[in-house]
């Protein structure tokens, strides 16, 4: 039996204001912002406002409507690093990965011949800043 969401997570903390985040896009239905600990250039987050703990209990409707905030972003983050391809990553379950009980979904931008940086390494604050700023400038208004 999977466990309930708790509010309380990082991520719950980020969505009421109580802990900052770079962001880089947000609407009533999702937020997106750069991963403090990126495993690449550019690596962003994005999470649904609605509590869910992971892909196992998040509303269809709900999902539906993420992955298309999810898309809108890896555009303009692709077209913002000249990136060669993306890389998105979801975890659900500590067995599975995930560390953070909300929901959300890693877009990596990639490049040929570039391998990932090892996890847990913390990024410098002004380098995050800067990257927000660019992939918001690639970003287009969402269509839905």
């Amino acid at each position: 039996m999977a466990a309930a969401y708790d509010p309380n997570n990082i991520f719950g903390k980020i969505l009421r204001g109580e802990v900052p985040a770079h962001k880089v896009y947000e609407d009533d239905m999702a937020l997106a912002f750069m991963d403090i600990m990126p495993r690449a250039e550019g690596h962003v987050l994005v999470i649904p406002k609605a509590g869910s703990r992971n892909l196992l209990d998040v509303s269809p409707d709900t999902l539906g409507e993420l992955m298309k905030r999810v898309q809108h972003v890896a555009k303009a983050l692709q077209a913002a690093f000249q990136a060669d391809g993306l890389t998105l990553h979801q975890f659900n379950e500590s067995a599975g990965g995930q560390v953070i009980y909300h929901l959300h979904f890693h877009l990596l931008p990639r490049w040929d011949g570039v391998s990932l940086r090892p996890p847990g390494t913390m990024a410098d604050n002004e380098k995050l800043a800067e990257q927000a700023a660019k992939i918001r400038a690639a970003m287009t208004p969402f269509a839905g």
